[in-house]
């Protein structure tokens, strides 16, 4: 869990949701795996992790074919986030080492309040291990999971 010193504001304009998707579809077009961002204004638990976790098997993540989805879960007004990939993307990736390197980066750029900037900087560095371990597979065609991004209350 990381608290941050976000202002209050619309969680994210249209422009910025545009962007984000566009990170998405470009990360995931390298990929058999799956990149998922969830935002919402409050978490409803105290740890962000224990969040994406549930949110994770609410949004039936687990259900890809590789077990290679992950999800960037981000609390804008209780200033939280949490980065959780599934079995093998989180193994291959490195285990915690790369995570926690992952989370901080996004910490950083959220420090400066540059959330769009940040969620694309993580969306394309997940984008990249899934890449590295799961490349793209012209045979494997089809998008498992939906690329906007999926907003809470």
């Amino acid at each position: 869990m990381f608290l941050l010193p976000w202002k209050k504001r619309a969680i994210l304009d249209e422009e910025s949701q545009q962007r984000v998707v566009a990170c998405i579809k470009e990360a995931e077009g390298k990929t058999t795996g799956e990149v998922r961002v969830f935002v919402e204004r409050k978490c409803a638990y105290m740890n962000a992790m224990d969040r994406a976790v549930e949110l994770f098997g609410k949004l039936a993540m687990y259900k890809t074919e590789m077990r290679n989805a992950t999800i960037v879960y981000l609390a804008v007004d209780d200033r939280q986030f949490a980065l959780f990939g599934d079995t093998a993307i989180y193994e291959k990736a490195g285990g915690p080492a790369f995570w926690e390197q992952a989370a901080s980066r996004l910490k950083e750029y959220l420090k400066k309040d540059e959330v769009t900037e940040g969620l694309c900087a993580c969306v394309t560095e997940l984008g990249h291990a899934l890449a590295t371990h799961f490349p793209f597979d012209p045979n494997i065609t089809k998008n498992e999971l939906p690329d906007e991004i999926v907003f809470g209350k």
